[in-house]
């Protein structure tokens, strides 16, 4: 499915969906030989081209809109029984760049239709984790180290959270239309509409609408933010999925074992190690998100770049990366989709983990409730008289550092001041939660487009076929 939508041959279809769209809208025009749009549509038919033959020709021109268009007459001529005068609708007052970026829009278009469904699938997958363990405990860790107790539920709230973030930015990028002829005046399509009722820009909007795309203001040949935007967006998703994948990768070491990736036969497999179940899904998502920023930068390169009415080859560096960049993202999407719809949780794990920290985890909840209670003590206050106890208690083994804590804890707190059965509270790990709960239905409530399980009306696949 990635390399239908984002390989050469879906660039070389979406080149040939541009003329044949074209030529349909010269022909609705009245400015083409009626019937040419059908003759055109039939010799764009992708079967009769070859990527790579198109590919080693394009060296001539710097692009393969040059060698195509070549078959592409040949394919028309040859159709064209009825002497009508087909070829004359082939690309007339068109360049190349308007051809080509239009089919990345094309082809981005489709990509991230894909992408999308796959986004969705995912985020529903989080939100239902967030429900499901929203009383779960764990521990949080800021900087490697134990830090709060936390809940599992919020930490699948927040992977949702960036996730969703980034699908609605995706959601929101437009596909515009490009045209403006050699040089973005649109003089050879002035020439072409004189003495109808046609305009170059009533032109170009039928083209955007013979493709699903946006129509353009004017064109933009040389403001390259429509592929900057995409890329940015797909970016985006990308650091979305490699949080998670980081997340998941550390999780599920064997020494913490808090979660573990979904089974399937032959995946996460070792050549030499017969019992080793290998995290594959959220090595190949981290990967993929490593990679992304270099994509996206360079697409900004070019567009930084982009000399003159067309670039002497910023141009031609945005066509691999774009590629490469959507394709990345729709193979990571359906490897962090099942991740997330298949990932297994182990609360049992969390709880042994956070209880290695034992009672020192409460030590900023301590402070805040006691602290205000103690008189200062040969000039120290409550909070540095609580800290003292902190300090003393990491001076033990770990292992005794739990009982050590609540005695010295004990001592330096009079009774009076502090119940045993209001210290037992206060050394709960549930009762310093915070605002987990709320934090996780605002994050939810934030998102209802992407809490929901049911996929959108536009992602489809390159035939127009639902994904799921």
């Amino acid at each position: 499915m990635v390399a239908a939508l984002t390989g050469d041959g879906a660039v070389l279809a979406a080149i040939l969906a541009v003329e044949a769209g074209w030529a349909a809208a010269l022909e609705q025009a009245g400015l083409a030989p009626a019937g040419s749009a059908a003759v055109v549509a039939s010799a764009a038919e992708p079967g009769r081209y070859k990527a790579a033959d198109i590919a080693v020709r394009a060296q001539g021109g710097g692009n393969p809109v040059i060698p195509l268009l070549a078959d592409l007459r040949r394919h028309v001529a040859a159709l064209d029984t009825a002497n009508i005068g087909a070829v004359k609708a082939v690309h007339t007052s068109l360049t190349s760049q308007d051809v080509l970026d239009t089919a990345l829009m094309l082809l981005a278009r489709n990509s991230v239709a894909a992408l999308l469904a796959d986004v969705k699938g995912t985020t529903a997958a989080l939100a239902a984790l967030a429900g499901q363990h929203a009383d779960t405990l764990c521990v949080g860790r800021s900087l490697t180290q134990h830090s709060l107790p936390y809940t599992f539920g919020l930490r699948a709230a927040q992977w949702f959270h960036g996730l969703a973030a980034a699908g609605r930015q995706l959601a929101a990028v437009e596909f515009p239309v490009q045209f403006g002829g050699a040089a973005g005046t649109l003089a050879a399509g002035t020439v072409l509409t004189a003495g109808s009722a046609a305009t170059p820009f009533s032109l170009a909007d039928a083209l955007a609408a013979q493709l699903g795309l946006a129509p353009a203001a004017a064109p933009w040949h040389t403001s390259r933010l429509p592929i900057t935007s995409i890329g940015n967006a797909a970016a985006a998703v990308l650091d979305a999925f490699g949080k998670i994948a980081a997340d998941v990768l550390f999780l599920s070491r064997p020494e913490v074992a808090e979660v573990a990736e979904p089974r399937a036969a032959g995946r996460g497999v070792s050549s030499a190690m017969p019992q080793k179940q290998n995290p594959v899904l959220s090595v190949l998502v981290r990967s993929t998100a490593l990679q992304a920023p270099n994509l996206a930068a360079q697409l900004h390169l070019a567009a930084a770049t982009f000399n003159d009415e067309r670039p002497d080859g910023a141009w031609h560096t945005e066509w691999p990366a774009l590629q490469q960049l959507l394709a990345l993202a729709l193979g990571a999407a359906g490897n962090i989709r099942e991740l997330a719809e298949g990932l297994q949780v182990h609360p049992d794990a969390m709880r042994r983990n956070l209880d290695l920290a034992g009672p020192l985890l409460l030590a900023e909840g301590v402070s805040a409730a006691v602290a205000p209670l103690l008189p200062e003590l040969d000039g120290r206050s409550g909070k540095q008289q609580l800290q003292d106890v902190v300090d003393q208690t990491l001076q033990a083994q770990p292992s005794e550092q739990p009982s050590a804590y609540r005695k010295l804890l004990r001592d330096a707190v009079p009774a009076g001041l502090l119940t045993d059965l209001r210290l037992e509270e206060l050394l709960d790990p549930a009762s310093y939660l915070g605002q987990s709960r709320e934090i996780s239905r605002r994050i939810l409530a934030a998102y209802p487009d992407f809490a929901s399980p049911d996929l959108p009306a536009s992602a489809t696949d390159a035939n127009g076929a639902h994904r799921g």
